[in-house]
């Protein structure tokens, strides 16, 4: 059995890869990278060569169940998902399908960015744009920094707004101390915005606050306090 650590390091194929680059690899030794190890007294070399002559086509793996890769001699159940799972992921780079994300609620936002936000040191103003079913089109760092409406102006939102085409819009910033609940300055920049977006028909469908392990909706905190004035 010819090992790959018996193998001259100009021949073996990860180090071919990182010379030579992965399109100078032949399809038995780009299978040897994912398989790493061989099996039953095979080196991996020998054995994705043995995988390769025993396909008509190179084509033919990715209608390949997992029972049937196991079929071959020294692929188990671990080569053979690792295998496929490459494939999957090869067709995904090639062939996009981009998966859509709803926005339903404000748990919604806080489940989608909670880990990018909330253990940030300074304020991060980031906008979701959203077609007309709420599902996500974009999402897009606005502004870093306190946010103040002398600085965070809405025309930049608005621009990229026009530019994915997006029917709605929804703010989201973070507080770094933690406390998700509004200052003045939070309430009177969604106000603005709401004006803006209401001159632009594009409709600004919230704006959320994520903090520690917590997060606010400001159309609800408007909603209760309004509730509460009468």
């Amino acid at each position: 059995m010819y090992m790959i650590k018996d193998m001259p390091k100009i021949e073996r194929p990860r180090e071919r890869l990182l010379m030579y680059g992965s399109q100078s690899l032949s399809s038995y030794e780009l299978i040897a990278i994912l398989l790493r190890v061989g099996s039953n007294g095979q080196s991996v070399i020998e054995l994705s060569k043995s995988l390769v002559n025993n396909l008509n086509d190179l084509s033919e793996l990715k209608n390949l169940t997992i029972d049937e890769l196991k079929a071959f001699k020294g692929i188990g159940e671990t080569k053979a998902i690792t295998l496929l799972a490459a494939i999957e992921l090869g067709e995904r780079v090639l062939n996009p399908r981009k998966e859509k994300i709803q926005i339903a609620s404000p748990e919604n936002v806080y489940e989608l960015l909670k880990y990018e936000l909330s253990d940030l040191k300074q304020e991060v103003l980031m906008v979701l744009f959203l077609d007309l079913k709420t599902n996500l089109i974009a999402k897009k760092i606005i502004f870093k920094g306190s946010l103040n409406q002398s600085l965070v102006h809405p025309r930049e939102v608005f621009r990229y707004a026009v530019k994915f085409s997006a029917f709605q819009i929804i703010l989201v910033h973070n507080h770094p101390s933690g406390d998700p609940n509004p200052s003045s300055q939070d309430l009177e920049i969604t106000k603005i915005f709401e004006q803006a977006g209401n001159l632009l028909q594009i409709k600004i469908l919230d704006h959320i606050i994520i903090g520690h392990n917590s997060y606010l909706s400001i159309m609800d905190y408007n909603q209760k306090n309004k509730k509460r004035s009468f």
